[in-house]
């Protein structure tokens, strides 16, 4: 933020389903086409928290801001920039081949479609995976501009104090087996 401070926002609640193909495994690459490995995602956004004190402290910041203003900036995020009544779900597509998922190497270049506040981008995304069939774990960084969604980054006071419009966006996620 300029002339603020720096806020983590996290999503603990994500929803969704990975597929890694018909008797996709590490020994069976690539599966069929019909069945390529994929993932759909989906985040409600009011389900999203603010300056978690453990999340700013992994983040590197020192600082903790107030209760209040914890509340303030989360209204203001869901209400004023995301306008979560509109657009409650942030949606995650990802294609990929089974190369790519179990491939050689710690991290593969992805392509994620996001889906957000009504616009759809595709972006490069490198995730590093760890897993097999029962379990899988994905780690990965990338930056996405708030305007490329068509949203206004936040400003108050004649962009005194506001948003940048570039976020660094950092996600750690846990998938295991749906056994029916």
């Amino acid at each position: 933020a300029r002339f603020g401070h720096d806020h983590v926002v996290a999503s603990r609640h994500v929803q969704g389903w990975i597929t890694l193909g018909t008797n996709a495994g590490v020994g069976q690459l690539p599966p069929p086409a019909a069945g390529r490995p994929r993932a759909d995602l989906s985040v409600a956004l009011d389900r999203l928290t603010v300056d978690e004190p453990a999340l700013r402290a992994a983040a590197g910041f020192d600082t903790q801001p107030s209760a209040q203003d914890i509340a303030g900036t989360r209204t203001n995020m869901l209400d004023k920039v995301l306008q979560a009544e509109r657009h409650p779900r942030l949606l995650v597509q990802v294609r990929q081949s089974a190369r790519a998922i179990f491939g050689a190497g710690d991290a593969s270049d992805m392509e994620a479609v996001i889906t957000l506040h009504g616009v759809t981008r595709t972006l490069p995304v490198r995730v590093a995976l760890e897993g097999d069939r029962n379990a899988l774990a994905a780690r990965g960084s990338f930056t996405v501009l708030q305007s490329d969604f068509g949203i206004q980054p936040f400003a108050i006071l004649g962009g005194a104090i506001q948003v940048q419009d570039r976020l660094a966006v950092r996600f750690e996620l846990q998938a295991r087996r749906f056994t029916p």
